[in-house]
This record gives C-alpha cells, structure tokens and sequence, in this order.
C-alpha cells in the first residue's frame, strides 16, 4: 500500500479487555494498530492507551488512535475512575492481587461483621495516604518498582494521597468482600484489599478480581470485546476525540490611571 492510499485516522476506542495474563495492555493497542493499519492507516499512526490495568484486571481501556487522541492521554488519565472488585480476606499475596502465589491468613479470632466492614470502610472515603504495591509501575531510582520486585527486592514505596470518592458494598460473606469503588487518580485498588484487610483482621488482603468500570464519562457498557474486533478498523469505528475546553481569553488591560490635576 503506498502513503497516497493511507488515511489519516483519530478517535477514541472502548475496549473490555479481557482477564489473562497473556493478553496485556500494550498487547490490546498493538492489537488495535494492527487493524487500523488494515483499515488504510499509515503505519507510523500513533496508538496508545489512556490507563493501564493489572494483567489478571478487567475491564474498560480507552484506546487512543491518532496523533490528536494520543495528545488526550494525560487529561482522560486524570479522569475518575471506577471499580468493582472482589477481596480475599483469607489470603495474602505479594502481589496483592491472585497474579502471586497466595498464603493463607490466620484464621480471625471472631469472623468481621457487616457492621465491622462499614465501620472499617468509613476510613477509606476521602483522602487517604495510600501506599503502591511492591509490584507497580512506580519508579524507584529510575528503576520500575515491579522489575526490582520480580528480582525478589520487594521496595517499601513511600505513602501518598489519593482520594476515594465513594465505595459501596455489593456483597459480603465472609471471605470474600465485594466493593464498587469510584477514586481519583493513581489510586491502586490492590492496595486498597491490602489495608481494607488489614484494618478488619490484622492481615493483609488481597484482590481475588478486578474490573474497570469507568473512566470519566466513558463506561464499560459502550465497551468492545477484543475478540469480537472486526479485522479492519476505520474513522467510522471510532468515538471521536473529546475537545479540550480552551481557555478563557484574558481580562482587559486596567485603563491608565488619570494624570494628578495640576494646581
């Protein structure tokens, strides 16, 4: 195909991702590349992503198609998000989530009450000092905190403010807690399993699933499955790009002060 035969493409794309380890994020944009580059895009188009997820987590992407797309990353990244997740309390992970291998917790002196879990969850709405997990993408001395973990060099990451809207309880039986959580960003919900458990029992939690519901008005509901994507992907098949609210002109000059009378 020659560049003349190549059409310029932008747009957002909602895709489920699905709950395999084999099948990352970056595995779900060379997959949407790869159809648009069918479709007629060039192949220097630019296709990213606006969030990752955990590789067992699924749930809403929001895939970026095009070089006005791609400049949205930061802004649709800052976006709120929501979250339904369920919390082993039986079990611990290095992990935090069902990826690692999983210990078994003491078993709780008396079993946490409903009453015990809405206490408990009255702590984790607002802002909270949350701290990463040992298995996560921040960076360490230049270095990703999940590369060092991999090594077994399992880092303290320091506390940091996130802020959790809301949480509601979708189902309790003890062990397993079931949250729809909508936060702010750079919150980590494995994290939030961790210390959720630790404030009921003394013992770390961790996250037996994760699905990505929403990010900003974007919603799982207007989401494709990956394997029900068609082999060619066209302008038509995408959402078109938000617009970015410009802003405001700046306010008048203040007239000149008017000269002191003369006596």
């Amino acid at each position: 195909m020659t560049d003349c035969q190549t059409t310029q493409i932008a747009g957002l794309m909602l895709i489920d991702k699905p709950g395999d380890v084999r099948v990352s994020s970056a595995r779900v944009v060379a997959a949407v590349k790869r159809r648009v580059i069918a479709g007629s895009a060039p192949k220097s188009v630019r296709v990213g992503h606006a969030g990752t997820l955990d590789p067992l987590a699924t749930g809403l992407l929001i895939i970026l198609v095009g070089r006005a797309a791609t400049r949205m990353s930061d802004k649709l990244m800052a976006d709120e998000k929501e979250y339904e997740t369920r919390i082993d309390l039986a079990h611990s992970s290095q992990t935090e989530d069902y990826e690692g291998p999983l210990e078994p917790n003491p078993a709780p002196a008396s079993t946490p009450t409903r009453a015990d879990v809405d206490r408990v969850l009255t702590g984790f709405r607002g802002v909270i000092q949350q701290r990463p997990p040992a298995f996560s993408a921040m960076k360490v001395d230049g270095q990703r905190a999940y590369a060092e973990a991999r090594k077994g060099n399992l880092i303290e990451l320091a506390e940091r403010p996130v802020i959790i809207h809301a949480i509601d309880v979708m189902g309790y039986a003890y062990p397993f807690l079931d949250l729809r959580i909508h936060c702010g960003k750079g919150t980590y919900i494995r994290s939030m399993g961790r210390d959720i458990g630790l404030a009921l029992s003394g013992h770390a939690g961790c996250l037996a699933n994760l699905r990505r519901t929403a990010i900003g008005a974007y919603r799982i509901e207007k989401s494709v499955r990956l394997d029900d994507l068609p082999d060619r992907l066209v302008q038509a098949d995408l959402l078109p790009v938000p617009e970015i609210n410009p802003l405001p002109p700046p306010p008048p000059p203040f007239p000149p002060f008017p000269s002191s009378p003369t006596t």
